[in-house]
């Protein structure tokens, strides 16, 4: 018996001078870590006691070459977890008890959880779940494999291209995805492309421009129409590939709107009433974000809104069964406008948010989100209550210039690009909160897009400064 001991750590071989020890009680002191291999040497041991020692971690192979032992407590410690595989090798083991520690019946100890539910398991008193919310209180002895959800998703890289990008849009065409960059400083727009040979992605130049801001892909049955927002040079135009993949661009149209375009920043598209529709927001003193309309094979102007706002983006949407526009600037809130069949007309502002940069909105069950990018501010999640968005969630975002909801492989995420930061995933949680989980180190990132191949998903993050970086989706099982 060892009474009131006070070791940090039991060390491996702590016992080798004592080979031929039945019975070990080692209670009421303070033992904090159980190394490996502490008990080596005991193959006579049969009743190993560990009671009220505050031992918080034990490792792994502690208990190897106990090939004897018949009870084993561990009762009234401060373990809230104990690693996979430290019952191995335990044959003859009847008796195990674990009541008293604060323990964690997460992924953690699933195995656990399995191992007790096996046909040669001991019996065993294992007390109740300390946490995680969900099982607290819970005996550990009632839970089952299945009530563990330990599968998760997360993001790798999986490959880097060695150029800057401003914008990635995604879109299909004939059932195959793609994705649209606008590459400024090389002044060209790209189209990612897989590469069967190499097992990797590339990027060739499908529009030479002077410095494209953004390259808007729009499938238009067997075609495919590419908008070049531009500064400078020749302006904004509509570009135009008849054949598949591999066949050449070809300038269908100039895009100027009578002149109003003068510094275009963002483009949407959207179909309203069996038409197609391109708004583009103008973010210069001067000129004046416009709502164009596919006619006879080209973008005529349809309707100008609010002139001289200095617009950063526009989001096209759908509330309550009406379709919508929701328009951002740098000098006023956010303005909602509601379709009334032949033009959108001011509906509602967003209060308490007068620097919005961008809005992404997602839907999730039935109801309708935004994602505000502000340019000094915290990000802000709201939603739609009926008349008006209201606040759900303020998303700390200092250096922020993209808060990008995506759907990938059926799985909702929300990621926050950070310009001095790690960029952050989020997960859609309850009542539309977002949660943490994980962090990208994605250099000045701009826009998020998702890639679903046959082979995999993916998420392009196009980088304003640095390069354009790609991200694999995998599955990680927690429990594993």
């Amino acid at each position: 018996s060892l009474v009131r001991w006070h070791l940090d750590l039991l060390p491996e071989g702590s016992f080798r001078e004592t080979p031929e020890l039945q019975l070990l009680l080692v209670t009421s002191g303070h033992l904090g870590i159980i190394g490996d291999g502490a008990f080596s040497g005991l193959v006579l041991l049969e009743y190993l006691f560990i009671e009220d020692n505050e031992v918080g971690t034990i490792s792994a192979t502690a208990l190897r070459g106990l090939r004897g032992l018949l009870h084993l407590s561990l009762a009234n410690n401060n373990l809230e977890t104990l690693p996979r595989g430290l019952f191995q090798g335990l044959e003859t083991l009847s008796h195990l008890d674990l009541r008293g520690n604060p323990l964690q019946c997460d992924c953690g100890l699933r195995w656990l959880v399995a191992w007790l539910s096996s046909a040669s398991a001991p019996a065993t008193e294992a007390g109740n779940c300390q946490g995680p919310p969900q099982h607290h209180g819970t005996p550990l002895a009632h839970l089952q494999p299945r009530d563990f959800q330990c599968l998760v998703s997360e993001l790798r890289p999986f490959q880097s291209l060695p150029f800057s990008s401003l914008t990635a849009e995604p879109f299909a065409l004939g059932g195959h995805p793609g994705v649209a960059l606008a590459q400024p400083f090389a002044g060209a727009c790209a189209l990612l492309e897989w590469d069967q040979l190499a097992g990797r992605f590339r990027a060739p130049t499908i529009i030479n421009g002077s410095s494209p801001v953004a390259c808007h892909p729009l499938p238009l049955g067997g075609t495919l129409l590419v908008v070049v927002a531009q500064l400078g040079g020749g302006g904004s135009s509509v570009w135009r590939r008849s054949g598949g993949p591999g066949s050449p661009f070809i300038r269908l149209q100039a895009l100027g709107g009578g002149g109003r375009l003068r510094s275009p920043h963002a483009v949407a598209s959207a179909r309203l009433g069996g038409h197609l529709y391109l708004g583009v927001a103008d973010s210069s003193k001067g000129g004046t974000s416009t709502l164009f309309r596919w006619v006879g094979g080209g973008f005529y102007p349809h309707q100008a809104l609010r002139p001289w706002h200095r617009d950063t983006h526009l989001e096209f949407l759908e509330l309550g069964g009406r379709p919508a526009l929701v328009v951002c600037s740098g000098s006023r809130r956010p303005l909602v406008y509601r379709w009334s069949g032949v033009a959108f007309t001011p509906h509602t502002d967003i209060p308490h948010v007068p620097d919005v940069y961008a809005a992404k909105h997602f839907r999730s069950r039935g109801q309708v989100y935004l994602c505000l990018t502000r340019f000094l501010g915290d990000a802000k999640v709201m939603r739609w209550e009926g008349s008006m968005f209201r606040e759900v969630q303020e998303v700390p975002a200092r250096g922020s210039l993209v808060f990008q909801p995506l759907t990938l492989a059926g799985q909702r995420y929300v990621i926050l690009g950070n310009d001095y930061a790690l960029s952050r995933v989020y997960r859609l949680g309850p009542g539309g909160h977002l949660e943490l989980l994980q962090e990208l180190l994605s250099p000045t990132p701009r826009a998020f897009a998702p890639l679903p191949l046959a082979h995999g998903h993916f998420v392009v993050a196009s980088s304003f400064k640095g390069v354009t970086q790609i991200y694999r989706q995998v599955t990680v099982d927690l429990g594993a």
